[in-house]
């Protein structure tokens, strides 16, 4: 097959419809269905359970299993990473972790509270095929798409990945609410449950689907010289302490990864746990009325965030990317107020609506931000390879605060409210990004 040229549209497209195949297991696994599922299997179990020798509320331990598993994803990127750069060929391994997530996504099938432990290595597995494929397919934007280009492939990335993940998860809330119409036999409780189970196996048969529009056009990737195999494995540790050294003298780039550092910290746990949050903090008059709140919450979350993504995108061309992501930060800042107050579906609704509309804008400004500050390089993977490790670290800590604040107080909202914190530190520090030069004024930062 010929290769597409950089800045291709059919190429660029290529590289965005991998969001349109991985972001259903973000809105039905992560966000919609799997939350709600998993709250439904503690209904006769005081919200507890006990595992590793101790009793964890329910969404601590999820806060605390989602922070080990970036903890692990952490430690394996930069290594696989260092062998895609030096072999050439990080496809594969966007594929190996787009397998992974898929077969993790298939086995909570058999999620169960009686096998615990099995459980949570499936959901495990799913995540971290997830989040250990963006760093693959992020470091790709640099290499498919010209500076004057990224903002605008990365946000229509974004866009119709919420747009695919909606259609699938319309007809995931069909098989919940209806599941007679696909032949599901039992109790009403029971046929909806089992829905949920073939809903998890749908995301995992959508993914693999799919993602192979994508790999068919991307790419290999840039290969180097070849080194002993033990170099190769350690490589990326080695890339990751080079990217250090040079961002040292980047002063821009440098002070643009702390900020995100701290932010993202806060816009991804709030993204992780916020239908945990809305189960259960708000009043719902019933289960059936809190199951479909949720949904409605993920539903408009995920629509407003398609209208965030494109309108963030032009915004970020008149005003600059950092102005526009201080003042992104500042509405995250709003919104913990304001969930720490919520009480009904209908302020969760509202409330739902700003975290939306923010969090298409801050995800896909983010990126597209940070590739631009790349300096000239063939080495795009080990760059985002460390963007990679900062947001993930982030996430991790980000979690383990969450979950101890969580477990200790008994309170959701008083963890929510901490992470107000987070965002007044990110806009201090986004100020603190120096401006452009006149050459690089070209490309609007």
């Amino acid at each position: 097959m010929r290769s597409l040229q950089k800045g291709s549209k059919k190429l660029l497209n290529a590289w965005a419809f991998y969001d349109w195949a991985n972001s259903v297991y973000t809105l039905t696994i992560a966000s919609a269905i799997f939350p709600i599922f998993y709250a439904a299997l503690f209904v006769r179990n005081l919200n507890t359970v006990h595992i590793f020798g101790y009793d964890i509320k329910n969404t601590a331990l999820i806060s605390f299993v989602t922070a080990f598993t970036f903890f692990v994803i952490t430690i394996v990127s930069p290594i696989l990473s260092g062998i895609a750069d030096y072999v050439g060929n990080k496809r594969v391994f966007l594929k190996f972790f787009c397998y992974v997530g898929s077969i993790g996504c298939f086995g909570l099938y058999w999620f169960s509270l009686d096998q615990i432990y099995i459980s949570l290595i499936f959901y495990f597995l799913g995540l971290f095929g997830y989040w250990g494929s963006l760093v693959f397919y992020n470091s790709y934007l640099p290499d498919i798409a010209f500076p004057e280009q990224q903002d605008a492939i990365s946000a229509k990335g974004f866009s119709i990945g919420y747009i695919g993940s909606v259609i699938l998860l319309l007809l995931n809330l069909a098989m919940v609410m209806k599941p007679e119409w696909f032949g599901i036999e039992g109790t009403a409780d029971e046929a909806a449950m089992t829905a949920m189970r073939y809903s998890f196996v749908s995301v995992g048969v959508w993914w693999i689907l799919f993602s192979q529009y994508t790999f068919y056009h991307l790419p290999k990737g840039n290969s180097k010289e070849q080194l002993a195999v033990k170099n190769v494995i350690f490589n990326g540790f080695k890339e990751l302490t080079l990217v250090w050294k040079q961002l040292k003298q980047d002063l821009r780039l440098k002070r643009y990864l702390y900020a995100y550092f701290v932010y993202s910290m806060a816009v991804q746990t709030i993204m992780l746990m916020a239908v945990y949050f809305g189960e259960e903090e708000i009043s719902w008059a019933d289960n059936g009325e809190k199951t479909m709140g949720l949904i409605i919450s993920i539903l408009v979350i995920q629509l407003v965030a398609v209208l965030g993504a494109s309108l963030t995108s032009k915004a970020s061309s008149v005003f600059g990317n950092i102005k526009v992501l201080i003042g992104i930060n500042t509405v995250w800042m709003f919104i913990c107020i304001g969930a720490y107050f919520v009480q009904t579906p209908i302020q969760f609704y509202i409330v739902a609506a700003f975290v939306g509309f923010v969090m298409g804008g801050v995800q896909a400004l983010s990126r597209s931000t940070y590739s631009k500050f790349l300096p000239e390089t063939k080495d795009t993977t080990s760059y985002f390879s460390f963007f990679d490790v900062t947001e993930k670290v982030g996430i991790i800590i980000g979690m383990l605060i969450y979950g101890l604040v969580d477990q200790i107080t008994g309170s959701m909202r008083n963890a929510i409210l901490f992470l107000f914190v987070f965002f007044l530190i990110g806009i201090v520090l986004l100020f603190r990004v120096p401006k452009l030069s006149n050459r690089e004024d070209a490309i609007d930062i």
